[in-house]
């Protein structure tokens, strides 16, 4: 449990004699979870996802109709989990003080909620290649990014299955993902259609190669003037809080079944309360929130591990 700040810890701003006392100069990383995920608000203690598989192609008639079967999908289920934190202060530090500041600590814990929801909402993206869950429980069991997606229809995974690679960022990965991800198959291996809203999500560190890639209308690879197919084709989403796990990792998305399937739960959102301890006469200010995030399917994706 943390300490109350007291008069001994913020003796300065007892003292008239100080030119200037800043607080909180800093701005905060913008934030992404608005711009990331299906963002939805929930008065349940779980939300749970399940899906139903594709119909079987029909085959020739021959006298009798053949009955077809669907395979059931994969169950799902994205639980909150609750986050809270407070701050003490000496009442005679706030009555002596002599600065503005120390005077809204409200905001400071909203503040501080948020940039610890916009740290839990880049998880996805810096954990994509792990099968270990912040939130979820998925019948599935593998990675958002995985070479071992399955289905219950009994169908080859050999092709079409496969969300993760290991290529560094450059022209000729981009080109191979996006095929890559035009060959997803469904449940029952059927050619899926993947959008033409793409967008390349990538770390600050690969920011300046990807505006390169999508921003270079001729003459990238030579002085010929060849034309870039990749000239405005996908949007460019630079994740700064992915350089705090890993500089390399990139991802291709389908940006309309990313909105569809990537969910952002909010079970309670950020609140501030107040209170005298009436013993200590301290100032007591706490904030909570519920949150959790999680996908219902795997197929808006693919992601590269890059060593």
């Amino acid at each position: 449990m943390g300490n109350p700040l007291d008069s001994g810890q913020f003796v300065r701003l007892l003292d008239k004699r100080l030119r200037l006392v800043e607080e909180a100069k800093y701005k905060a990383l913008p934030t992404m979870i608005p711009q990331i995920y299906n963002v939805m608000s929930s008065d349940s203690a779980w939300e749970e996802y399940y899906a139903i598989g594709a119909v079987p192609d029909i085959p020739e008639f021959t006298g009798k109709v053949p009955y077809l079967s669907v395979s059931p999908g994969f169950h799902m289920k994205i639980e909150p989990k609750e986050y809270s934190g407070g701050l003490m202060v000496e009442r005679k530090l706030i009555d002596d003080k002599k600065y503005a500041v120390l005077d809204n600590f409200a905001a400071g814990l909203m503040e501080s909620a948020q940039r610890t929801r916009e740290k839990i909402g880049v998880r996805t993206f810096a954990h994509a290649f792990s099968s270990a869950y912040d939130f979820m429980t998925s019948e599935e069991g593998v990675a958002l990014c995985s070479s071992s997606h399955t289905t219950k229809s009994a169908v080859s995974t050999a092709s079409g299955f496969d969300n993760a690679g290991s290529s560094a960022f450059s022209k000729s990965a981009v080109e191979a993902t996006r095929v890559l991800m035009r060959q997803f198959r469904d449940d029952i291996a059927e050619r899926i259609e993947i959008g033409q809203n793409l967008a390349l999500i990538v770390p600050d560190n690969l920011a300046d190669l990807a505006m390169e890639l999508v921003g270079t209308e001729k003459g990238m690879d030579s002085a010929e003037g060849n034309i870039n197919v990749n000239y405005r084709r996908y949007k460019v989403i630079p994740y700064l809080r992915l350089d705090d796990y890993d500089s390399n990792n990139w991802f291709m998305v389908d940006l309309d079944a990313m909105k569809r399937d990537l969910m952002w739960v909010d079970r309670k959102l950020p609140e501030t309360n107040h209170i005298v301890d009436f013993e200590t006469y301290q100032l007591k200010y706490a904030a909570y929130f519920r949150c959790a995030y999680g996908w219902k399917d795997w197929r808006w994706i693919y992601g590269h591990l890059v060593s």
